[in-house]
């Protein structure tokens, strides 16, 4: 009797969360009787925060983040009714007005600092945020310590032999630009937010969700909602990845669809978990909604950026297949359980989103390729951080793992971390751009700038001057207005052009400034005022 007595205690103590202690005796109860050890994930996680940072710090901002730049310069401006990114024209309705950039604008206006600090100060905050959504998500998959490790290391370098550079992707290489992007921060909240999903659908703590009434409790899930419906006003391309993976974790752990199940006395009924989710969808769908700077569901039909995403598709074996060491352990994973592992419905569920983005020709899915390699990266992680002895098989795929992320590094990655003095074997570098900090110094924030070349034209906007043609399509500007344009920036800068032709152009847009390549001349009614030893390239005011 006594010992029944105490089985039942035991089991009530567990089922409200009661945490039992030993007595303490000697040294340890001045501790509190435990004493902190870091967990592996802990100690390497840490080490990577440090080196990556260093390599971070170490390569000038490049591609998208003069646009990012500029994005926060219009902010630091006018909070609440920036101006469009790049162009001298109103600015209501761009996506580019997220959360996250109406926050970063708002740092700017209180510090004083410029878009390009604000942007570089970011990466950070971004890879933070990401290395404990990484290591949240990984022990919701699996308890064994060395998973986080392991699977923070094959997200990094097992992607392919050919460099993948794309806002969203977060390879080795590829982070030391990114990390301070939007994206990088939108992607570490989905691994939050996966983590979230993946135990509340698996049932951690189900007595907790019930209130004492019988019905379920919603905060929980309103949260985990508006934690989806930010990631899609931050970076809408992840937030589909995001969605997806929450239907994966949903529909395979999710107990509770069929009949009334007891748990303690608690009752989870049918439409209970239904109305949960319910809560959790409409949270999502309410805070992205109610977003005043842009509505982020009119963009479902853009199709104005799908013909600059077609490269994602064109290249796919060459940049991702050592992310394929993953399948054997994905195959693992469904032989073990069922259809419903949430990882191998991930992979099934990113698949066929990317393919249907080839066939429809809206190139732009292709952008959740990165996060398409998270469930052969991670599911190649748990498998390899079981206990040992292992068998034959798993030695096989350790074996082939380690390989993989060997040929990764010497070919792609590794010129991330390794100093290129310091290298011996020429490995693949950083994308190095030139700073134009030397032209803003002379153009007034909000003036316009006619430009040619490549680098000038996606880098002087983070400054604060603006294009009289912007680079990037955005809601904000009709596209068919931004192609006439691009059509009279070319008119302008053409060899043929005369003088009636430039001022007209010139005239129409304000432009006041030219930053011009080496290879063009500087028209007869322009002035030089400063130019580049590095790049070679004038800049001149227009008369």
């Amino acid at each position: 009797m006594p010992q029944t007595h105490t089985t039942s205690t035991t089991r009530t103590a567990a089922a409200v969360g009661v945490l039992v202690q030993r007595t303490v005796r000697g040294a340890s109860a001045l501790r509190g009787g435990r004493s902190w050890r870091p967990t592996p994930y802990q100690v390497f996680g840490f080490l990577f925060f440090l080196v990556m940072l260093l390599a971070y710090w170490a390569v000038p901002l490049c591609c998208d983040a003069g646009q990012h730049a500029a994005v926060v310069e219009r902010l630091k401006v006018n909070l609440l009714h920036p101006r469009h990114p790049m162009a001298d024209l109103p600015g209501a309705g761009s996506p580019y007005y997220s959360p996250y950039a109406v926050a970063q604008g708002a740092f700017a206006r209180l510090t004083g600092l410029g878009g390009w600090e604000v942007v570089r100060l970011a990466g950070p905050l971004n890879l933070l945020v990401l290395l404990t959504g990484i290591g949240r998500f990984v022990r919701v998959l699996t308890p064994r310590p060395w998973a986080p490790v392991l699977a923070l290391g094959a997200m990094t370098l097992l992607w392919g032999t050919e460099r993948a550079w794309w806002s969203g992707y977060l390879s080795l290489l590829s982070m030391t630009g990114n990390l301070g992007y939007p994206s990088a921060f939108a992607i570490g909240l989905t691994f939050w937010a996966w983590a979230l999903t993946g135990a509340r659908a698996r049932g951690e703590g189900l007595v907790r969700y019930v209130g004492p009434s019988g019905l379920p409790g919603f905060a929980g899930y309103a949260g985990i909602g508006a934690l989806y419906g930010l990631v899609l006003l931050i970076h809408p391309i992840t937030a589909a990845a995001a969605v997806l993976g929450a239907v994966a974790f949903v529909g395979g752990w999710q107990r509770g669809w069929r009949g009334a199940a007891a748990v303690q006395g608690a009752v989870v009924v049918r439409w209970g978990v239904v109305a949960r989710w319910g809560v959790a969808a409409g949270a999502a769908l309410l805070v992205a909604g109610c977003w005043p700077y842009f509505d982020v569901f009119a963009l479902a039909g853009d199709d104005s950026v799908d013909w600059m995403h077609r490269r994602l598709y064109e290249h796919l074996g060459g940049q991702f297949w050592l992310a394929l060491l993953g399948l054997p352990a994905l195959w693992l994973r469904r032989r073990r359980g069922s259809w419903r592992d949430p990882l191998v419905l991930l992979f099934a569920l990113d698949c066929l989103f990317v393919a249907y983005g080839w066939v429809s020709g809206h190139y732009t899915y292709g952008r959740i390729l990165g996060l398409t390699l998270v469930p052969l990266q991670f599911a190649l992680a748990v498998e390899l951080a079981a206990p040992r002895p292992w068998g034959r098989a798993r030695q096989v795929l350790g074996g082939a793992a380690a390989v993989g992320a060997c040929v990764g590094f010497l070919t792609v990655q590794g010129g991330a971390v390794v100093p290129r003095a310091l290298d011996p074997i020429g490995l693949e570098q950083p994308s190095r751009w030139p700073s134009y900090a030397w032209a803003a110094r002379h153009v007034g924030k909000g003036e316009v700038v006619i430009s040619d070349g490549h680098f000038a034209p996606r880098s002087i906007p983070g400054y604060g001057p603006n294009l009289a043609a912007p680079i990037w399509p955005d809601p904000a500007l009709d596209e068919r207005e931004r192609e006439r344009r691009l059509a009279d920036v070319r008119a302008y800068l053409s060899d043929t052009s005369t003088r009636a032709e430039r001022t007209a152009v010139a005239r129409r847009y304000h432009a006041r400034w030219l930053l011009l390549t080496r290879w063009k001349t500087v028209p007869e009614e322009a002035v030089v005022v400063a130019w580049s030893r590095g790049t070679g390239e004038v800049l001149a005011r227009i008369g």
